[in-house]
């Protein structure tokens, strides 16, 4: 266990810089994780310290991985492709 006067603890948690990859990762599933809960029943300032950690944690993410997979799907241009797909699929032959 890290001691309080270690310079990475800060109140919100582990500074981001100081996580290692799997610690990093595992850090923003949790946090997508409980999003949606912490959105719906959590207090203004936990939804705040929540937004603000999920913030630096996947802007650590993308520091270290600007090169990440983007799958095609995700991009409007595939959304768009999905639609068309769809839009043909239900047309009468």
């Amino acid at each position: 266990m890290r001691h309080v006067d270690d310079p990475h603890i800060r109140p919100e948690g582990v500074s981001p810089h100081a996580l290692g990859n799997d610690t990093l990762l595992h850090e923003l599933e949790q946090l997508h994780r409980t999003r949606h809960e912490t959105f719906l029943y959590g207090s203004e300032d936990a939804l705040k310290r929540h937004t603000l950690r999920m913030g630096q944690l996947e802007a650590e993410y993308l520091h270290r991985f600007p090169g990440r997979l983007v799958t095609a799907g995700r991009t409007r241009a595939g959304a768009r492709a999905r639609e068309a797909a769809a839009r043909a699929e239900s047309l009468p032959e």
